[in-house]
């Protein structure tokens, strides 16, 4: 498969500060990729650099098979000249023009006629059913109905790349649910490459063919959706993607387990010298209460005193401690905080992690 954009040796220094770290990535043409992680681990200036917003400190950026950017070899396309569409946090519609004038304003600069950039703006508007809203003003406007604008506004000149700061940030929960939704059709349409940055690992998920997890300015992890939430490589990719449980301990003499506070913790796949720190993650929805082990499936059996229970509607998320630390699982009933009771970790569920 073709790369859309291609980053080799990527990095980026604010004086002594470096916040990106010798980022490789290839984005795959017609790819939807997240760039995932918390504040400052790097992502919006790696979006930035991409862009041409921001420029790196060494490595190279290539678009197809044409360079864009080399700090070796002082090559640098300007922004203007990348073909790439923005869409920020802040959709900066201008207010004293309609939304067609809107849409219509980066074909205004390209030297386009009144005419064909209106007939142009008032087509990509309709494509996006958006052709009711040809000629209200931005004040008249939703916010989800301003940031479908903004996409508009950014793919009516025909950009090879459209880059998305967490557009849908300042969106209500309910309504963001239905602009990813939105967005994921906008993307299945269009067939454009795009390159989303965000901290909401749901959106991440159900949005992305690829997805970068990004800590410290490197790259954690990276794969498809699935793999990132289904096999998390270290604790910190664990517990920022769909969150876990992160049991510490020793690998067992069989490698088959960890040892954690003289419990034995049976896990899916064994691996690494006995004796050496290791982890555990395990979703709090696979942790489930029972008096005795399975008999049809392996695991360990646990003791567990509930401390904190929050209804989460149709199911309750229970807090308590156990031998091995603390632990959070989902119940779709709510126990009793008074007596001891035991959970069970089933052994396919437990993901040896790096910590």
């Amino acid at each position: 498969m073709t790369n859309a954009v291609q980053l080799r040796g990527i990095s980026k220094s604010y004086g002594s500060v470096r916040v990106l770290d010798d980022i490789d990535l290839d984005v795959a043409e017609g790819s939807f990729t997240s760039l995932l992680g918390p504040s400052g681990c790097g992502k919006t200036t790696l979006l930035n650099i991409i862009g041409g917003l921001d420029r790196p400190t060494e490595g190279q950026i290539s678009f197809g098979d044409e360079l864009i950017y080399s700090a070796k070899d002082a090559v640098d396309l300007p922004t203007e000249k990348r073909n790439v569409g923005f869409v920020f946090q802040s959709y900066a519609l201008w207010p004293h023009m309609t939304v067609s004038q809107n849409v219509g304003f980066p074909l205004r600069i390209r030297g386009l006629r009144s005419l064909e950039r209106d007939k142009r703006a008032r087509e990509m508007l309709e494509r996006l059913e958006l052709g009711a809203l040809a000629d209200r003003y931005p004040y008249q406007l939703s916010g989800g109905q301003q940031q479908r604008v903004a996409i508009a506004r950014s793919l009516v000149y025909q950009p090879r790349l459209l880059l998305l700061d967490e557009p849908l940030s300042n969106l209500d929960a309910q309504l963001r649910e239905r602009a990813r939704t939105w967005l994921k059709s906008v993307h299945e349409s269009f067939g454009l490459t795009i390159i989303l940055v965000t901290h909401d690992q749901a959106e991440a998920l159900s949005l992305s063919d690829h997805v970068v997890l990004l800590s410290k300015g490197r790259i954690e992890q990276q794969g498809s959706a699935t793999s990132i939430y289904e096999q998390p490589r270290t604790a910190y990719a664990a517990e920022f993607v769909g969150s876990a449980n992160v049991l510490t301990g020793t690998i067992a003499p069989d490698g088959r387990a960890i040892v954690a506070n003289g419990t034995s913790v049976l896990m899916a796949a064994g691996g690494g010298t006995p004796g050496a720190a290791a982890g555990i993650a395990i979703r709090p929805q696979a942790i489930r209460f029972a008096e005795t082990s399975d008999k049809e499936r392996p695991g360990t059996l646990v003791p567990f005193q509930p401390e904190t229970i929050l209804y989460l509607g149709g199911i309750y998320e229970v807090t308590g401690s156990t031998p091995l630390g603390n632990v959070r699982m989902l119940s779709p009933t709510a126990p009793s905080q008074s007596g001891e009771k035991s959970i069970f970790l089933p052994a396919d569920a437990c993901l040896q992690v790096e910590l």
